[in-house]
């Protein structure tokens, strides 16, 4: 782990001939705020810089599914006297049930009452209805997805995706079978599944997060804020990057120093992921079994 931002900003201060801070969250002076101004703009740039493995995060749920019943009424969109609202929101979707058409979805729930957006195709009192959650917030540093981390491991299915916007509205207007496998997309800042899932499946992805801080309690940050904080990157990269954009700034020569920092950065970047293994094969093998090999139906059976 890193220095603290105290620390750091203590020795980047004393490296440039400035007077070293005591504390820095609420200091006034304006080199205290310039440089931490810096510092974060550091760790925000090495976030883009590269794939670290410390920014890397697994992301595991279950889906959500409610099986309940309601009355419907041929050609209005509300649902009434819904027995069970537990968690409904206009993240879900009615999956199946007397006069529910495809692709129908939760807009409002207040009480016992749902607002659907398509009216019912039937008339029925207490009719048996499943609701199924397919909008899932990403977390809160979520940064970017990493491809071909998807499973659904209820089914120990690799789930297919990310699936573009003309195939994503070609599966939900029912015109195929989507098969077992869950499709996804990131669309409106929410993990979106397809098709609905009327039972509990556990999902899970890897993502890159952009939180680079870690508070004393080891809450994701991205930013320095207290002089507590820690980042999840080396102290001389920082230390150098920092002293780098300070140079910068203020129009002084940086040849040497630009060298320092991108030779310490190529060796971090070095030491932070493995050599690949090579193959002599004329093909490389798949670690995973391929789709064309694996059937839609009787799998495991």
């Amino acid at each position: 782990m890193s220095s603290t931002m105290l620390q750091l900003m203590q020795d980047v201060s004393n490296e440039l001939g400035l007077v070293a801070p005591t504390y820095v969250a609420g200091n006034t002076n304006q080199d205290t705020i310039e440089l931490l101004a810096l510092m974060n703009r550091q760790g925000y740039n090495l976030t883009k810089e590269f794939d670290w493995r410390a920014l890397q995060i697994e992301y595991r749920f279950y889906t959500q599914a409610i099986t309940t019943t309601g009355d419907v009424v041929d050609g209005s969109p509300i649902i009434t006297n819904v027995a069970d609202t537990t968690g409904l929101s206009n993240k879900w979707m009615a999956s199946t049930g007397n006069g529910v058409p495809q692709d129908c979805s939760v807009v409002s729930v207040s009480g016992s009452t749902v607002t659907m957006n398509q009216p019912m195709q039937a008339t029925e009192v207490g009719a048996s209805l499943v609701f199924g959650q397919t909008k899932y917030d990403l977390p809160s540093d979520y940064e970017n997805i990493t491809d071909r981390t998807h499973w659904d491991k209820t089914k120990h299915w690799e789930m297919l995706g990310p699936e573009d916007a003309q195939q994503w509205q070609w599966l939900k207007s029912g015109y195929i079978s989507t098969g077992p496998r869950i499709r996804w997309r990131i669309l409106g800042n929410m993990f979106q599944i397809w098709p609905v899932m009327n039972t509990s499946e556990y999902l899970g992805f890897e993502y890159r997060s952009k939180g680079w801080v870690r508070s004393a309690a080891g809450a994701i940050k991205n930013s320095f804020t207290a002089d507590t904080d820690t980042c999840l990157f080396d102290d001389t990269i920082m230390v150098l990057g920092l002293k780098l954009k300070y140079f910068q700034i203020k129009g002084f020569d940086t040849t040497s120093l630009l060298q320092d920092y991108s030779r310490y950065l190529n060796v971090a970047k070095s030491n932070d992921k493995g050599a690949p293994n090579l193959s002599f094969a004329p093909y490389p093998s798949k670690v995973l079994i391929g789709y064309a090999n694996i059937p839609d139906t009787g799998y495991g059976s």
